[in-house]
This record gives C-alpha cells, structure tokens and sequence, in this order.
C-alpha cells in the first residue's frame, strides 16, 4: 500500500512536472523565434524603404541602377552589425548584391508572392539556423527581391541551454521530492504498520499491548480510538475467560455433588444385591438410599429454579414487610425451636416492591444460613429501615463469622465454606447463589459484613420506592 502511494505518487509528479517544463520550453522557443521574425521583418523593411528612396535618387540623376549596387547596398551592410545578419539581392532568379551570403536559397524565396508581400520562413544550414525574410521591391522596381537573413543559433542554443538546465533542475527536484515523499509516506504508514503489529499480538493473546500516542492529529485520534477498542476487546476477553472458568468451576463442583450421592447410592444397592440382609438392614440400606436420592431431587429443583431466574422476568408488586417477615417466621420456627435460637424481627418499613415467594425465599435462605452459622442459643435481629434514602433488610447473627476470603465466594454455586457440615444439613451450596440471582431481579444489592468471631450481616438494598 505504502510503496503503490509512493510509486502513484511520485509517477503523478513526474508526468506533471515534466509536462510543464515542455510546455514552458515550447513556448519560449515561439517566442525566441518570434522576436527573431519581428525584428528580421523590422530591418527588412526599413532597408527596402530606405533602398527604394536611394533607387529613385539614382535614376533622377541619369545614372544605371545594376552598375551602383555595391555603393547603394554597402552601407546597409554595415548597417546590419554583425555577422548574423546576411543580405543578399536577386534581379529575377539572378544574384546582383550579396554580402556574406555562405548559403544556398531556396528558389520558393524568390517566387513572385501573390497573397503578402514579404514571406518569413526558417532554414537550418551548416549547423545554422536563420530566419530568412524575402519580399519584392515595389513597382518599377519588382524584378528586385531583397533576402534578409538572420542567424538565431545563438538565441536558439541557449534556448536548449535553458531547457536543459530546466529538465536538469526537475530531475534534482524530483530526487528531493522522492526521498521527502517516502519520509512522509513512512511518517503515515507508521500507525498503519503499528497497528498491524498489535493486531496481530491481540490475535495472539497480547491484549494489554496499545499504541503510543502522540500529538493532537488524526494519527493521535485514530491511535485513542484503536486503544479504546483495544481496551474495549481485553475486557471482554477477561469477562468471557472469567465466565468460562466459573462456568467449568460449575461443572466441576457439580459432578464433585454427584458423585458423593451416586456413590452412596450405588454401594447400598450393590450391598442389597450381594449381601444377605436382615429386614432391619434393608429398611436402613433404602433409608440411605431414599435420603441421597432426596439430596439429588433437591439439588436439581435448585438448579432449575437458579436457571429460571436467570431467564424469567418478574413482576413487581407492593407487599407488606410485616406480613412477609411473618410468613419467614412460621417456616424457620421449627428450626429456630431446634437450636434455641432467638429470632427477631424489627420492621421500620411498611412496603417492598418485588416478588412475594421470592422474597420470601430469600429471606428464609439467607436467616437459614444465620441458623447455620449460630450455635445453641444463638442470636439473629432482622430489621427493615431507610438507610442513605433506600429501604434495606439487614439480617445480623453472632456465629462464626467469615474470613474477606470466603465473603468474596460464597455466592457461587456450589462454594462450600465449611463442607462437612453442609452435606450433614443436606445443603448443595447453591442457596446463595440462588439469593444472589433474587436480589438481581429485584434490581437490589446484596453485600456480607463479617469478621470471625463476630458473626455475619447480610445486607439488601432496594433500589425501588
């Protein structure tokens, strides 16, 4: 591309350029030889004149015209100046006068003219170029002709001096403006030949690599915008690898849930196929069973229900936070009597927009996770307020608490923070994740404060009136 600019370019001059010079060198050729023909006319015509006057003064005093030639011409002679100029005069086809005359004349010079007076033309001889004026002298004196000829080689080589040094100068010129061209072409090119570069180190996985930028021009311009494309592709390079390893995180903590209930389920079975088993052995074998099959319908009701949220658009309605805070009661009460924990509820707030059943669900998940992190004895407040002008659920336990560490995972799928006691409870780890996805559809924010020792505060802020 760079070099086809330069070639175009260059050959666009050239011929321009070039033709200029021509047309330059051909007009000042015409005029050379134009002022060579004005002035040969000039001096032809002022030396038949004055020859005519001198012709009559000799007739007047009686004296042959033919034999007082020299002494009539030699005086314009001298009057023509140097050897450049020739004179010569014919008598019919005749020469009678001539002085310097080293050339042969065309005979057509001396041919009676019908339409003009004088005729002009140009004759090159012995490496000479003359322009040559022919006219007849006028009545009675026709049978005269006067040639006039004028040596312009000199006018006519400097001419071609001049043009030479004009395609000379346009040759040094044109070298100049070659090399300036390719400097400049390079000057373009090089964002071009950068970007190339780059583009070919993004392909290849380089995507922190960007352009210099430099000046205030379009080159600056276009180097920004590549930058921010750039920049535009790393990110979602980084999102896309970063969904893909939580995606096969997925898959590998889901077969890693499935293998535990399968196993189990698997060796009961082979251990009732082989074994002669008692009826209280059988009964415990299907109870096992039953109970890892249970586990698995769970995990996949979960799953279904975290897809669906993912997908599904909800509907938006104004319930009572009493009445919600109620409902929660009544299905954690048997848990809460359990581990004689104390539950309880401040309300500050009258309304919540969202989805009552998912509300509800996640409420129960996150004070069901404060259960699980509370002792005997333990203690969980559920307050609704207006925190910074947003209505906000905080749900506070004194358990265990968490490391920043496990904050900043435990709303992926399948994370366990302690996994033995979540398989002793029957949990898949995907209760906060399913919490996580309810707050996005609410257009809420959910965030965790904990420190361990000092227990845990779910936090959701609703964006909605």
């Amino acid at each position: 591309m760079k070099y086809r600019t330069f070639l175009t370019t260059l050959a666009l001059f050239l011929f321009s350029f070039n033709l200029g010079i021509f047309f330059i060198s051909v007009a000042t050729f015409k005029d050379t030889i134009k002022r060579a023909e004005e002035r040969s006319l000039g001096e032809h015509y002022f030396i038949t004149s004055a020859l005519i006057k001198d012709f009559h003064a000799v007739e007047s005093r009686g004296t042959e015209i033919e034999g007082s030639l020299d002494a009539l011409l030699q005086p314009y002679s001298y009057l023509s100046g140097d050897k450049k100029v020739k004179l010569a005069l014919y008598k019919g086809d005749q020469l009678v006068y001539s002085n310097r005359l080293e050339i042969a004349i065309q005979s057509r010079f001396l041919e009676p003219l019908v339409d003009r007076n004088r005729l002009v033309s140009i004759q090159h001889a012995d490496a000479r170029t003359y322009v040559i004026v022919s006219g007849k002298l006028p009545t009675p004196y026709d049978l005269y002709t006067m040639l006039y000829l004028y040596d312009t080689t000199d006018e006519i080589t400097e001419w071609k001096h001049m043009k030479n040094m004009l395609f000379v100068a346009g040759c040094i010129l044109s070298g100049l403006l070659a090399l300036g061209l390719l400097v400049l072409l390079n000057r373009i090119f090089k964002p071009l030949l950068q970007i190339s570069q780059i583009s070919r180190n993004i392909a290849a996985g380089a995507y922190e690599t960007r352009l210099p930028v430099s000046g205030h021009d379009e080159l600056s311009e276009m180097a920004q915008s590549f930058n921010h494309m750039t920049e535009e592709v790393q990110r979602q390079m980084t999102e896309l690898i970063t969904a893909a390893e939580k995606k096969q995180q997925f898959i590998d903590n889901f077969a890693h849930e499935l293998r535990t209930p399968l196993t189990a389920i698997y060796g009961y079975a082979e251990y009732m196929q082989k074994a002669a088993l008692t009826e209280d052995d059988r009964l415990s074998a299907i109870g096992y069973i039953m109970s890892e099959s249970l586990r698995m319908q769970t995990m996949a009701y979960q799953l279904l229900e975290l897809a669906n949220l993912n997908h599904d658009q909800i509907t938006l309605e104004a319930h009572n936070v009493s009445d919600l805070f109620q409902a929660v009661k009544q299905t954690l009460h048997s848990k809460v009597q359990e581990k004689e924990i104390q539950l309880e509820f401040l309300c500050e707030v009258d309304v919540i927009w969202g989805d009552a059943c998912l509300l509800q669900s996640l409420f129960v998940n996150l004070i069901d996770n404060a259960i699980k992190a509370c002792g005997t004895g333990g203690h969980i407040r559920v307050r609704a307020a207006i925190e910074d002008e947003k209505k906000t659920v905080n749900i506070q336990d004194n358990g265990k608490g968490m490391t920043s560490e496990v904050l900043g995972l435990i709303t992926e799928p399948f994370y366990r923070a302690e996994k033995s006691r979540n398989r002793r409870d029957g949990g898949a780890g995907l209760g906060l994740a399913i919490c996580k996805q309810i707050v996005l559809c609410h257009g809420a924010e959910l965030e965790f404060m904990s420190h361990p020792g000092e227990g845990t505060t779910a936090k959701i802020s609703f964006t909605t009136p």
